[in-house]
């Protein structure tokens, strides 16, 4: 089997994954996955993917991982394994997009408006 790249977004993380066989290996910025998310929640939501098809011992991961916050990069990071095992195996998908995991969340910052100090706080008023 050859590798397999995907690349999953959320918030402003970008996770770029190669998946290749192997023993369940995850190297995240060439660190353990333990090492770079010490948290398991995050390690879980990881592993969801792999767990929901019972693949976890069957690949190897390499990811590269960028901007936003550890949850968010979690996530981008989950998006990016479902989409490469569906690379692999296309009659995954149905049971990865039943999980909710083949779905790109589109939410994000809003923007900061002039003449206010954030997105929707407004300055306060005064009528006199």
């Amino acid at each position: 089997m050859e590798t397999v790249n995907a690349v999953g977004r959320r918030k402003a993380a970008v996770a770029r994954v190669i998946l290749k066989e192997g023993n369940g290996e995850i190297t995240i910025n060439k660190r353990p996955l333990a090492v770079y998310f010490p948290s398991s929640i995050l390690q879980y939501i990881v592993k969801q993917p792999l767990t929901t098809l019972e693949v976890a011992e069957k690949y190897d991961i390499h990811v590269n991982l960028d901007g936003g916050g550890y949850k968010g990069q979690a996530e981008a990071l989950r998006l990016a394994i479902a989409r490469a095992l569906v690379k692999i195996n296309p009659d995954d998908k149905s049971v990865l997009r039943k999980h909710g995991f083949m779905t790109r969340d589109p939410r994000a910052v809003e923007r900061k408006k002039p003449g206010q100090p954030k997105a929707r706080k407004r300055f306060q008023f005064s009528k006199r």
